[in-house]
């Protein structure tokens, strides 16, 4: 007789990765290069001072890393003038959206998120029982009058993605400041700002002001897509010490690996890996648009380093032709956005290639 497990289990869709280039090599047997623009990830790499911080802990290996991320967390402190009590760190901020729903949530209780918001924070409710209330959209962006209306009793938590995955769109900093101030004290809202470097700091909030100000807010940051050490899974969080030290205690001991550390320490401040994805991005952004445009192909502005555009109901069709020519994109059919895909803004070359090999396919 077999072991059942949890009824909640039954309740959980797993999250689907972008394929890596390995899988696909050995699903369709390509030899050549790999063009990989599903994942969001840096397309120039990672910051070099990084990749020299870690050559210098290789001979560390077999000493467990900094359970409390010590010179990290003083960087952190330095780079957005906050306490240390006031910082978490994480195997990736997806991590921390995990340990806080351990951390907050039973089964009577409610998370409200839009419809198409980051899929790990739905998992995460189901994976507690507790109950995943999804909002839709309003023209492809966080409606937060209805968010604001589904708040019941019940409601423990609130998830803002901003800007927003996978849908790349951002929610003005007036609208966001006037919803903080309106949601009840007994609510915590999740803002994640995966993607906050690629916007115009003038159009988002300055959220850890909310943080200083005694809001029950855990802002989330990562150092995957601007830094490019996705490789690493590192991310941390900033809110009060109440907040930091609630969900600290799901953390499991050691969970940022050394190398993680010493690489996000120094990509912290290599202001020229910064400038040079900031450039790469913005010219990649407006070379896909005008080419979607000339092609008639609809697309949702983005804040972000990815645009999702609607190619119709052929769209997986479309998505396995780019594979079997070496070139990797998400559908987005598990979001309910059957006819979008989602492609990562590349380099130049990557674009290119992207755009010619649609041509031939559509």
């Amino acid at each position: 007789m077999s072991v059942k497990p949890r009824k909640a289990l039954a309740e959980v869709r797993p999250y689907i990765p972008g394929k890596p280039i390995e899988e696909l090599k050995r699903e369709l047997g390509i030899k050549g290069e790999i063009q990989k623009l599903a994942s969001n990830e840096n397309p120039i790499g990672p910051s070099p001072k990084a990749i020299e911080a870690i050559k210098k802990e290789l001979g560390k290996t077999n000493i467990y890393p900094d359970n409390e991320c010590f010179y990290l967390k003083k960087g952190l402190m330095k780079h957005l003038d906050v306490g240390r009590e006031n910082l978490i760190v994480g195997n990736g901020s997806v991590e921390l959206i995990m340990l806080t729903a351990m951390a907050y949530l039973s089964p009577e209780d409610e998370f409200i998120a839009g419809n198409r918001s980051f899929a790990l924070a739905k998992i995460s409710v189901k994976l507690m029982g507790a109950k995943f209330k999804g909002i839709p959209e309003r023209d492809y962006t966080h409606n937060l009058d209805a968010i604001k209306d589904a708040i019941t009793d019940n409601t423990k938590i609130i998830y803002i993605d901003n800007p927003a995955n996978p849908l790349g769109t951002k929610i003005p900093k007036e609208k966001i400041g006037n919803f903080i101030c309106s949601v009840p004290d007994n609510i915590i809202i999740i803002l994640d700002e995966a993607y906050y470097e690629f916007v115009e700091k003038d159009q988002l909030p300055d959220s850890i002001k909310f943080v200083k100000q005694g809001k029950n807010v855990l802002v989330l940051r990562t150092f995957a897509k601007m830094y490019g050490l996705a490789g690493l899974r590192i991310g941390y969080g900033i809110a009060s010490p109440e907040i930091i030290q609630t969900v600290g205690k799901a953390r499991l001991p050691f969970n940022v690996n050394r190398f993680a550390q010493a690489a996000a320490l120094a990509a912290l401040d290599d202001e020229e890996h910064i400038r040079r994805t900031l450039k790469v991005n913005k010219e990649g952004k407006e070379y896909l648009t005008n080419a979607f445009e000339e092609m008639g192909i609809s697309y949702i502005p983005s804040s972000t380093n990815f645009i999702t555009f609607k190619i119709g109901k052929d769209a997986q069709k479309v998505f396995m032709e780019l594979q079997k020519r070496g070139i990797i994109i998400r559908p987005l059919a598990n979001y309910g956005m059957a006819e979008f895909l989602r492609v990562t803004i590349g380099r130049s070359e990557q674009n290119k290639l992207l755009v010619e090999t649609l041509k031939k396919i559509v």
